[in-house]
């Protein structure tokens, strides 16, 4: 019986795609989808305590992307994002990237030269993003001009794509574990970017090369140089090494935007501050939180009027 009774309610959560936490008959957090090239799109949405006590407030939302074979529930629940969320006063979504049609269903987003299913299917992951954003700001109480993007490897690269693609949009990103892998970029606005990484990440190497699945990927430094022009920073880097993480960062950029680094001595390929997915995944960093870091990182930025 008890069985039962556990069933008819997952059914009921799957039917309806909205399934949530309460706080005083409230929900505060939502499974939904949308239809984006003909594909249902799933994605949760989080929102932060006193979402619905602040009835004439506007919030800021933090676009979250997994990595290759990760999935919204799996970044939700390693991360720590929700946490910082309720903090600082944010909304946080989790987008499931598209479905393989292999055995694993292993999911990615189409970053431009990566990532497997995704590229392979040239599947329009901007055109998702352009359209959840619509869809979160029809549903929700969203603040447009504070719109952000962070993203886990695979997930890092498309907050990189979306920075080059959907500026008029997007207020700054934070890239984890990850590199910019769009042949094309060419943003209408200068876009601040925070990236966090790690010395030891052998699957995407802060150096570039050779890395998991065989892809090529760019360096980290290269990117950072390719962003320094694009938002038109004057000046040398301000860098700094305390023995544990090598902080650079460009804060003579147009329009006030920034771009900082922080390289890590320890960790892996992971997410700084936060829980190993799986047993075999790489350590995170003990040196710094990157959930933390980016929050504070985005309350500094929104877009212009």
């Amino acid at each position: 019986m008890r069985m039962w009774f556990y069933l008819l309610i997952f059914y009921a959560c799957v039917g309806a795609l909205r399934c949530s936490d309460s706080n005083q008959g409230h929900q505060y957090r939502y499974e939904s989808s949308l239809n984006s090239g003909g594909d249902a799109r799933t994605y949760i949405v989080k929102l932060p305590n006193g979402y619905y006590e602040e009835a004439n407030r506007l919030f800021p939302i933090v676009i979250a992307l997994h990595g290759t074979g990760g999935s919204a529930k799996q970044m939700e629940s390693s991360y720590g994002l929700d946490e910082e969320a309720n903090r600082k006063g944010f909304v946080v979504v989790y987008p499931d990237g598209v479905r393989s049609d292999g055995p694993l269903g292993i999911r990615t987003w189409n970053a431009g030269m990566c990532c497997d299913f995704a590229m392979e299917n040239n599947v329009d992951d901007v055109a998702f993003m352009d359209k959840l954003i619509d869809q979160l700001i029809t549903d929700y109480r969203i603040d447009d001009r504070r719109i952000y993007v962070t993203g886990m490897s695979n997930g890092g690269m498309m907050a990189y794509r979306l920075a080059c693609e959907l500026s008029p949009r997007i207020a700054a990103i934070a890239p984890v574990s990850s590199t910019m892998m769009t042949a094309q970029c060419d943003p209408g606005r200068a876009i601040p970017i925070l990236h966090i990484h790690s010395i030891l990440d052998k699957k995407i190497p802060y150096s570039g090369g050779v890395g998991i699945g065989g892809y090529i990927f760019s360096s980290v430094d290269s990117v950072l140089n390719i962003w320094v022009g694009k938002n038109r920073c004057v000046g040398p880097a301000y860098e700094e090494d305390n023995g544990r993480v090598v902080a650079k960062s460009w804060s003579n950029c147009d329009g006030g935007a920034v771009i900082e680094s922080l390289l890590t001595y320890d960790g892996g390929h992971s997410w700084p501050g936060g829980q190993k997915p799986a047993r075999w995944a790489d350590p995170p960093s003990a040196y710094v939180n990157a959930s933390e870091l980016m929050f504070e990182f985005f309350q500094r930025f929104s877009l212009p009027n």
